[in-house]
């Protein structure tokens, strides 16, 4: 199920301050009781009833207020799921998650400002499969190839580097395994996207990435970073990363060999700074390359389920409405009696 206007769930946030100012209210109306007299002889004195009605009557229209929101969210589910073909290319971006990524010489982190970058060109790419590779001193591959652009952000947005033990830069088998994670299309124009700022390179990046030119997959490198470099946060507030002298370590861009795995990979270099320039030429360079049919499996119908979830509030509200009711006239008798006696 998804929601056409999800933005509304924010109202569901209200919840817990409803239902803080109801166990308040209670609570002030307890004590301002306790006030008038003796505790017990005023609980005596005031309907049983007025209680459970008042309770009855908090949680019926809090349903209803809950479901209310749905409908403002407009459910829906699909009914008919088809085949879309689009053409397109393949696309396995290669993500440095290694500590130095977190340094914030690029706004608000290398890491931070990689992964909206890659959402960007995800996004606003029609037709392209993607795959997603994050390493550091290992590789692994976080998201297969896909064309559901959805997964792919949703895969993103986990990415942090805790996921890799293992400290490094292990250019080189990140480029080789993601040349391993491309379908068997030959027809298909496909490439690496390789971002990284770098530091503590192991070496046998730019043979990997020959290799992969000599498959017809271009690798292109997106060097994340500045030449005068930043330090590491930890996650302390204010402390940073410090070598075995006791001195901050200061990261910097190592260009020169992003360029040389460029240039070996039959791409392009791109250098990341605080605009958004990367994206638009790495955008570009991807539609020079030749491409195929993609198929991909997508809803293409979807029915409301607004109206269902709206009968079922205006029930709960006369659900209310008749509790009270016959609270009401339950009670009554006993009174009566009360007032005989």
């Amino acid at each position: 199920m998804i929601f056409k206007d999800p933005i509304f769930l924010f109202l569901l946030l209200a919840i817990p301050v409803l239902i803080a100012v109801y166990i308040y209210s209670n609570y002030r109306r307890r004590k301002n009781i306790e006030l008038y007299g003796d505790k017990e002889l005023m609980k005596a004195l005031l309907p049983g009833s007025a209680v459970l009605r008042s309770r009855i009557t908090f949680w019926l229209l809090l349903a209803a207020f809950v479901l209310m929101v749905f409908v403002l969210a407009r459910p829906r589910y699909g009914t008919k799921k088809e085949t879309v073909v689009s053409r397109g290319v393949e696309v396995v971006v290669a993500l440095d998650i290694s500590n130095s990524m977190m340094s914030e010489d690029i706004e608000p982190n290398r890491l931070e400002k990689a992964k909206r970058l890659i959402s960007r060109i995800i996004s606003q790419t029609k037709g392209n499969k993607f795959s997603l590779i994050v390493f550091a001193g290992d590789a692994f591959v976080q998201l297969p190839i896909t064309s559901d652009h959805l997964s792919a952000n949703m895969f993103l947005n986990q990415v942090n580097p805790s996921l890799i033990k293992r400290q490094g830069t292990n250019v080189g088998e990140a480029i080789n395994l993601a040349c391993k994670s491309f379908s068997e299309n030959e027809k298909i124009g496909k490439a690496v996207i390789l971002i990284t700022d770098g530091e503590n390179h192991e070496g046998g990046a730019e043979e990997a990435a020959r290799m992969a030119a000599e498959q017809g997959i271009k690798v292109y490198v997106m060097g994340i970073g500045t030449a005068d470099g930043g330090r590491i946060p930890l996650g302390k507030k204010g402390e940073f990363l410090r070598d075995r002298e006791g001195n901050i370590v200061v990261t910097r861009l190592n260009e020169a060999m992003a360029m040389g795995i460029a240039k070996a990979g039959n791409g392009t270099y791109i250098r990341v700074d605080n605009t958004n320039s990367a994206q638009e030429l790495i955008s570009k360079e991807l539609d020079t390359l030749t491409k195929d049919e993609v198929k991909s499996e997508v809803y293409t119908k979807f029915r409301e389920q607004f109206a269902a979830i709206a009968l079922l509030a205006l029930l709960l509200l006369i659900a209310d409405s008749v509790s009270v009711a016959i609270i009401d006239y339950v009670s009554r008798p006993s009174r009566k009696r009360e007032d005989k006696r």
